[in-house]
């Protein structure tokens, strides 16, 4: 505590209720909801889930409205949650393959099988302020699209399935022994449960990208489209919608469906020139999140193409590269928790840091006679101390 700051715990105390006051604002606004957070602020809600590694849309909104808007500190508030929860088990993969979709994209071809699905997107709107959105007004129900009794969805493989199919695509990893009917998984790592230690498995570097922060991490994509990386992507596809989750219930000898989440999954394809072992073909990177989190997807699947250069043989040259420098980095929870310490009361450390600086001052006065005339005339620091 600052030993300065009168009144102890009840200074505390006090400093929550000012806390609390502020968060409620103006009483004769109406307070928001959680349900007005959930489903008007739906996209920051989305985030919280991802960075906080919790799929809750509630919980979520309640650390939003707890945070006053605070994103980092509703993250934080969502992990230190999570920790409470008892551990049942591990859900088997989930097959984004079967994905309910409400968004599909793809900017590598134009006429794709099943089509191309635009969905609720910012992409072609007009970057300016709606006036209308300051009042109550009513907003149009969107159009809903009848299909005919003999219409059927067309189906939609991926495209990087499309391209592996002539063989320009590396393998997308090998199952395990019964893996295909979704037995006989090997137990997954866990980052929320084991130390982290480089260089990690792909599996654990992507669990730390999913939970990592949005903007650090469109940054570091950024940098690999500028040349840090030596790679140039294509957003081979990207994918809206939602997935059920099914869990292997032992007892019962079969899974049994917990219900559906939405996830945004995206697939960015990089040429590769090839090696001594491998022939020149394209490569993946590879993002999913919960929630309609495109632009989150699509950054953690640059950086784990970026990442991904140990593995074809490419040089480190680039802070997207460097798996110790963008992994340590990228979660903002441990960020605030390093830079937020400052804060904190560190006057022991100044004062020796005061003493030493002011002991090479007063050396440096002395070897450089002809400078005296700059040395401070007096010690104003004496009231501070």
């Amino acid at each position: 505590m600052y030993v300065a700051v009168k009144g102890g715990e009840a200074a505390i105390g006090a400093a929550h209720q000012l806390l609390a006051d502020k968060r409620r604002g103006d009483r004769d606004v109406p307070a928001v909801t959680l349900d007005q957070i959930d489903q008007q602020l739906s996209l920051a809600v989305d985030r919280v889930m991802s960075e906080g590694a919790l799929y809750d849309r509630e919980l979520a909104s309640l650390a939003i409205k707890q945070s006053r808007g605070d994103m980092i500190e509703a993250v934080f508030l969502t992990r230190a949650y999570r920790t409470t929860l008892p551990r049942f088990g591990y859900s088997l993969p989930v097959d984004t393959a079967d994905m309910q979709m409400q968004r599909r994209i793809s900017a590598t071809f134009k006429d794709l099988p099943g089509g191309q699905l635009l969905g609720p997107t910012f992409d072609y709107t007009h970057r300016l302020l709606d006036p209308s959105l300051a009042g109550d007004a009513e907003v149009p129900t969107a159009k809903k699209v009848e299909l005919t009794e003999q219409a059927e969805p067309e189906a939609m493989p991926r495209v990087s399935d499309l391209i592996a199919s002539e063989g320009l695509m590396e393998p997308d990893g090998i199952k395990p022994e019964g893996g295909a009917d979704g037995q006989d998984w090997p137990e997954p790592g866990d980052l929320t449960r084991e130390p982290i230690e480089f260089p990690m498995s792909r599996e654990m570097r992507l669990q730390a990208l999913s939970r990592g922060d949005e903007g650090f991490l469109l940054s570091l994509g950024y940098s690999t489209q500028r040349g840090f990386g030596r790679n140039h992507p294509f957003a081979g596809e990207i994918r809206i919608g939602e997935v059920d989750v099914h869990m292997d219930v032992p007892e019962l000898g079969f899974a049994v469906s917990l219900g559906r989440i939405q996830v945004s999954e995206c697939q960015m394809v990089n040429q590769f020139q090839g090696s001594k072992v491998a022939p020149p073909q394209f490569t993946r990177g590879y993002g999913l999140v919960f929630g309609q989190s495109e632009r989150k997807s699509m950054s953690m699947a640059l950086c784990d193409r970026a990442l991904r250069a140990d593995e074809f043989g490419e040089d480190v040259v680039a802070p997207a590269q460097d798996e110790e420098f963008v992994i340590s980095h990228s979660d903002n929870v441990q960020a605030t928790g390093f830079v937020e310490h400052l804060k904190l009361p560190h006057y022991v450390d100044f004062q020796a840091e005061l003493k030493l600086v002011r002991q090479m001052q007063s050396e440096f006065y002395e070897n450089n006679p002809e400078t005296d005339r700059l040395k401070p005339a007096g010690d104003n620091l004496e009231a501070a101390q």
